[in-house]
C-alpha cells in the first residue's frame, strides 16, 4: 500500500477513532477499525518460544535454547532458521507480532534477565538479533527489537535511570538496535527505564536517532505498562501503548489534542505507522486469499542442532569423548540433572510439551551398559511448584492438581484438572471470588517439608489438618511481571512421613488490581549428608579430595571433604583425585569393592 493510500485511510477516521487505535484492546491485541478494514493484531511474548495469548500449561509451545545460548553459537544462518521456527509457531497460534529479540546486553552478572539476551558484546548481539529478525519476518510475522534502550538491570527496573555518555550510548547500547533497524525490524519496544533523566516512553532518542537518522518506519510499542503519562509520551516517538483497554492515553489524549497540547499531525503519524504495519502483515483491507500453509519445520532436529552448537567446550585434557562401552558407573551431580532449568521464565516463559532431563537422557543412552548414580545435592532455589511427579488430583486421581474457582459463598463455578501448582490465569468466570488449588501429595521422603502459597490478597494454605499460612498479603509493587507472573510466596513448615499421603489445599481471594496468579510450592527435606555417608558414599558427595575434617552429626562421627581452592584436574579413569591427581591405594581398593569396578569421571 502506498503512502497516498495510507493518507486516504487516515482521512476516513475522526480523532477518537485514531486515538482508540493507539492503545491495546486487550492484554495482547490491538483494536480493529472496520472503517478502514483493519483487523486486530495479536502479539505474544518471546524469545524462548511463542506462548500465545494465554498463560495455559495445556497450550504447549516449542522451547528454544536461551538467547545466551544462541549468542554462543556464532552462527547467523542457524539463528535465522530458529527465527523461522518462531514464525511457524506464531502462525500456528494466530500471532502476528513476536516480542523478540531482546537486544539488551550482559552488562553485569546481576542483570537478572540475561537469559533473554544474547551477549555482552554489541556487535555479536546486533548480528545475532538481525539474523533472528530476518528468520521471523521472512514468513509474514513481525519481530520486535526490545527493550530500547540501556534496559540492562532488573533492580528497580520501573524507575532506574541510566547515566551514560554519548559515545558509550552510541557504540554500546544503541548499536544492536541500529542493526535491527537495518535488518528491517517492524517494531521497537521501549523499556521501563530512563536514560539520562528521561523515561524511555518520553525520550528524545525515539525521534533521533531511531526515526530520523536511522529511518525506522515501523511502530514503537511500549513494554506492558511502561507508558505512564499522556502529553509527554504522546509528544515523543511512542506510537502504541500496551496493554489495554485502559491506559493514560484514551480520552485524556483526545482532550490534549483538542486543547492544542498535542498536535493532530503527531497522532496521525502514529496511526499511519500502525496502518503501515498492518498492511505489511496482511491485516489491512479486504482479506486476501489465504496462501497454502507452509510445512512447519521439523523442530526437534533443529533444536538438537542448536543445543549442540551452543555448547562451548573450554578445555579438553584428553577426557572427551567418553566411550560408552567403557563406562561402568556414571555419576551426575546436582539437582539440575534431574530437574533442569530449561528457561528463565517471566515474559520469556512458555510451556513445553515435554522435557527430557540430562538424567533421563543419559539413562536412556546407557541403558543396560552402565550404572547411573544421581546426587541432587543442596537445593539451589526456593521450593518449586507442585508437579505431576509428586501429586494427584484429589477428584480424578490423575497426576497433577485440581483447580477450582468459587463464588463468595464458596460454591463451585469452575473445576478443571491441571498439571502444576503454578496457575497464572485461572478462569475468570462471572461471580468468581476465590481460586483454589488442591492435591494429594505422596511424600517420597520423610522429614520437614516447606510449603508455600503465592499471590496477593487474602490467602490460606493447609496441609493435612494443619494451617501453615493464613492472612492478607497486600500488593506492594506496580511491576506487572511480579503481579501477573511471579508473585511472592509465603511459607510454612510441617513434618511428613514418607509414603503417607496428605491433602494440600491453597486458596486466594480475587481482589481488584491484584492479578490472578496463584502458586502452590513444596520442597522436600534437605538431604542428610550423614545418611549418605552411612550408605557408603555411593549416592553422596565424592570422597577423597582435599583435607578431611571430623564432625559429629546425629551421634555418629562422619567424614566430610573440604575442597582445596585449586583442586587438581580429574584424570581419565580416576574418581575423587587428591592433591597429586590420584587416590591412595587403600581408598582405590575400597572404592572398587563398593562400586564393583572402576568408575570413569
Amino acid at each position: 500500500m502506498t503512502e497516498e493510500e495510507l493518507t486516504r485511510l487516515l482521512d476516513k477516521l475522526d480523532l477518537r477513532q485514531k486515538v482508540r487505535m493507539l492503545t491495546g484492546a486487550t492484554t495482547w491485541r490491538t483494536h480493529a477499525e472496520p472503517a478502514v478494514g483493519l483487523r486486530e493484531l495479536t502479539a505474544s511474548d518471546g524469545p524462548a518460544g511463542v506462548r500465545g495469548e494465554a498463560w495455559d500449561e495445556l497450550d504447549t509451545s516449542v522451547l528454544l535454547p536461551a538467547a545466551s545460548a544462541l549468542g554462543a553459537m556464532w552462527d547467523e544462518a542457524l539463528v535465522e532458521r530458529l527465527g523461522g521456527l518462531l514464525a511457524a509457531e506464531a502462525l500456528r497460534k494466530g500471532v502476528d507480532i513476536v516480542l523478540a529479540p531482546n537486544l539488551n546486553l550482559h552488562r553485569s552478572p546481576l542483570g537478572g534477565r540475561h537469559f533473554e539476551c544474547f551477549s555482552e558484546d554489541p556487535e555479536l548481539t546486533g548480528r545475532t538479533g538481525a539474523a533472528l529478525i530476518r528468520g521471523i519476518q521472512a514468513h509474514g510475522v513481525a519481530a520486535t527489537a526490545k527493550h530500547y534502550v540501556a534496559n540492562d538491570s532488573e533492580t528497580e527496573r520501573l524507575t532506574v535511570d541510566v547515566s551514560v555518555d554519548e559515545r558509550v550510548l552510541r557504540e554500546v547500547y544503541l548499536a544492536p538496535f541500529e542493526a535491527a533497524v537495518k535488518a528491517g525490524v517492524r517494531l521497537v519496544m521501549t523499556g521501563y527505564n530512563g536514560v539520562s533523566g528521561a523515561t524511555m516512553t518520553e525520550h528524545p532518542l525515539l525521534a533521533e536517532p531511531l526515526k530520523g537518522e536511522w529511518g525506522f518506519d515501523g511502530v514503537v510499542i511500549s513494554d506492558w505498562g511502561a507508558v505512564r503519562s499522556t502529553v509527554a509520551s504522546a509528544l515523543s516517538g511512542q506510537d502504541l501503548a500496551m496493554p489495554g483497554p485502559a491506559g493514560p492515553w484514551g480520552d485524556a489524549l483526545v482532550r490534549a489534542v483538542q486543547d492544542g497540547m498535542v498536535p493532530a499531525d503527531t497522532v496521525d503519524d502514529k496511526v499511519r505507522r500502525l496502518l503501515r504495519l498492518a498492511d505489511r502483515l496482511g491485516a489491512l483491507g479486504a482479506p486476501a486469499t489465504p496462501a497454502p500453509p507452509r510445512p512447519a519445520p521439523d523442530a526437534q532436529p533443529l533444536l538438537r542442532r542448536a543445543v549442540a552448537a551452543s555448547s562451548v567446550l573450554l578445555h579438553n585434557r584428553g577426557l572427551l569423548p567418553l566411550d560408552p562401552a567403557a563406562l561402568r558407573t556414571v555419576a551426575l551431580i546436582g539437582v539440575h540433572a534431574g530437574e533442569p532449568r530449561t528457561q528463565g521464565g517471566g515474559s520469556a516463559g512458555v510451556f513445553p510439551q515435554r522435557v527430557i532431563t540430562p538424567l533421563d537422557g543419559i539413562r536412556a543412552a546407557l541403558a543396560g551398559r552402565s550404572r547411573i548414580v544421581h546426587v541432587p545435592g543442596p537445593a539451589v532455589a526456593d521450593p518449586p511448584p507442585l508437579t505431576v511427579a509428586e501429586c494427584r488430583d484429589p477428584r480424578n486421581g490423575l497426576p497433577g492438581v485440581l483447580l477450582r474457582v468459587l463464588d463468595a459463598e464458596g460454591r463451585e463455578l469452575y473445576a478443571g484438572h491441571r498439571l502444576s501448582g503454578r496457575q497464572l490465569e485461572p478462569p475468570l468466570v462471572p461471580g468468581a471470588r476465590t481460586v483454589e488449588i488442591s492435591a494429594r501429595l505422596l511424600p517420597a521422603h520423610g522429614g520437614e517439608w516447606v510449603f508455600g502459597v503465592g499471590g496477593f490478597g487474602r490467602m490460606s494454605l493447609t496441609v493435612g489438618e494443619h494451617t501453615l499460612v493464613e492472612g492478607v498479603f497486600r500488593r506492594d509493587t506496580d511491576d506487572p511481571a511480579v503481579v501477573h507472573v511471579n508473585p511472592p510466596c509465603h511459607y510454612g513448615r510441617i513434618r511428613l512421613t514418607a509414603g503417607q499421603a496428605v491433602a494440600v489445599v491453597a486458596r486466594r481471594e480475587l481482589a481488584d488490581d491484584t492479578g490472578r496468579a496463584t502458586l502452590v510450592t513444596a520442597g522436600p527435606p534437605a538431604p542428610d549428608p550423614a545418611a549418605r555417608a552411612r550408605r557408603g558414599g555411593r549416592s553422596g558427595t565424592q570422597r577423597g579430595r582435599g583435607r578431611r575434617v571430623r564432625r559429629h552429626h546425629g551421634g555418629r562421627r562422619v567424614r566430610r571433604a573440604r575442597p582445596h581452592r585449586s583442586p587438581a584436574p580429574l584424570q581419565p579413569g580416576r574418581v575423587g583425585t587428591g592433591r597429586h591427581g590420584r587416590q591412595p591405594a587403600h581408598r582405590r581398593r575400597r572404592q572398587r569393592r563398593r562400586s564393583g569396578g572402576d568408575a570413569v569421571a
